[in-house]
């Protein structure tokens, strides 16, 4: 099972990440803290010093279009943060 399935790169991470340590995933809704702990830690080879966790719920949308509106919802998923040790990082553009 693949818990960590993509980072959250925003800008208000990104001030995060610089300024406080912190790194932002979006998860597997099933997987707990320790779960996502330990796949952080060994995905990045970092010390992990707390997880925060939150579902983002979907929101409903509608579009029009020529045959009328169609509404829908989109994907609700977790979310989680997560707070290094002093002196760890993460580079997200190193293999790019």
């Amino acid at each position: 099972m693949n818990i960590l399935i993509k980072p959250i790169i925003t800008e208000k991470m990104t001030d995060q990440a610089e300024s406080l340590n912190r790194f932002a995933f979006v998860v597997d809704r099933t997987a707990n803290k320790i779960e996502i702990k330990k796949a952080v830690e060994e995905t990045y080879d970092v010390s992990v010093d707390s997880v925060r966790t939150m579902v983002c719920i979907g929101k409903k949308r509608t579009r029009g279009t020529k045959s009328g509106f169609i509404s829908g919802r989109t994907k609700t998923y977790k979310k989680a943060i997560v707070s290094l040790s002093e002196g760890d990082t993460i580079d997200f553009y190193s293999n790019i």
